[in-house]
């Protein structure tokens, strides 16, 4: 494959050293239009939070703003590349840039179209779906992502079949990950035996610039501190997931800064602390109920909103969707975990900044 749109260096290596990456959300009025101010300021709280990347036009952005009836996903792409533009504008020149990726759904024309659209519009990677080919075999899934691969440099997405993914083989993911222009995978399947199938794949594909994040919201911590060790016909290979692009980090993203800094500091030592093991099981009794687990993920992007509404970020947890909505006993399970965990909330830095944010 010619490599026609490679990153830039500093992109790569600011994945492999790893990010927090949140999945951008969809700021609507009650009349369930785009709220631009709201908008932007959520771009801001990001940026302002620490996160090294943002990902637009994701799941938790809802598929639904490709629809022709609400024409979004370009004004959507095109606000938060605006707002973080200038952020960077006007941050400290020492600051280090954001990595921008934008979600690609669809069969390979809409795909295509999608990667030229987010390469316009100065977008790095694109978070590659493949939702929209439930039944194809893996070499019609290679040759569509080889042809986005020649638009726009991809971020594979093994997405868990509740949010619309399929299972992917081994092999697939062996041979996806020697397609040039792959930057990393986000590995979200919820499935540890999938997930060592991404990370042996590449151990196998010997693509050691290839950076791997997890999307595993109910396995955070475990992901970011777990070496991986694989013994392959290239030798014994050492792998470590970097970060994470998920949206369970669309809220209270400055503490997941933290975390994944003090996760980091843990890499190489002999020895994670119990403390933040245990820590990482109070973030997956957050992700119950922030993504509804209890429902089978039916109020995930409601669930998310609420946080970010009940800190003043958004004005409702309106989705496009009016059935979109928290599931029944889904606001008591927030309400719980809001109570059982305030160390793991950014409450306070959101109040500190919010006005600034919203003007």
């Amino acid at each position: 494959m010619a490599n026609l749109a490679p990153a830039p260096a500093w992109v790569r290596e600011r994945l492999k050293a790893g990010l927090v990456i949140p999945a951008h959300p969809l700021a609507l009025t009650a009349a369930r239009r785009l709220d631009e101010p709201r908008q932007r300021a959520l771009t801001r709280y990001y940026h302002a939070a620490g996160a090294g990347g943002l990902a637009v036009g994701v799941h938790t952005t809802q598929f639904a703003i490709r629809n022709p009836k609400h024409g979004l996903f370009r004004p959507v792409l095109q606000l938060a590349a605006e707002t973080l533009t200038a952020c960077e504008s006007s941050a400290s020149p020492q600051s280090p840039r954001a990595v921008r990726v934008a979600g690609i759904c669809g069969l390979t024309p809409q795909a295509v179209a999608e990667a030229r659209l987010a390469r316009e519009l100065g977008y790095h990677a694109g978070l590659l779906s493949l939702g929209a080919w439930p039944a194809a075999e893996d070499e019609a899934l290679l040759e569509h992502a080889r042809a986005v691969a020649e638009i726009l440099p991809l971020f594979g997405f093994y997405l868990q079949p509740a949010a619309g993914g399929r299972p992917l083989s081994f092999s697939f993911w062996q041979r996806f990950a020697e397609i040039d222009n792959v930057l990393a995978i986000k590995i979200a399947p919820f499935n540890r035996y999938q997930t060592l199938d991404v990370v042996r794949a590449v151990a196998e594909s010997g693509r050691a610039d290839l950076a791997l994040y997890t999307g595993n919201d109910d396995n955070i911590v475990s992901d970011l501190v777990t070496p991986f060790v694989f013994s392959t016909a290239k030798g014994e290979q050492r792998l470590q997931i970097a970060g994470g692009l998920l949206g369970h980090w669309a809220c209270w993203t400055r503490s997941a800064v933290e975390l994944l800094q003090e996760c980091r500091r843990c890499r190489g030592a002999s020895t994670v602390p119990a403390s933040l093991l245990a820590r990482g099981g109070q973030v997956t009794d957050c992700n119950a109920a922030f993504f509804d687990v209890a429902h089978g993920f039916a109020g995930c992007v409601p669930g998310i909103h609420e946080i970010l509404r009940r800190q003043g970020l958004l004005a409702g947890n309106w989705c496009l969707d009016p059935q979109e909505q928290l599931s029944p006993g889904q606001a008591e399970e927030i309400e719980r975990v809001c109570g059982a965990y305030p160390h793991l909330s950014d409450d306070s830095f959101v109040r500190e900044h919010l006005d600034e944010w919203l003007r």
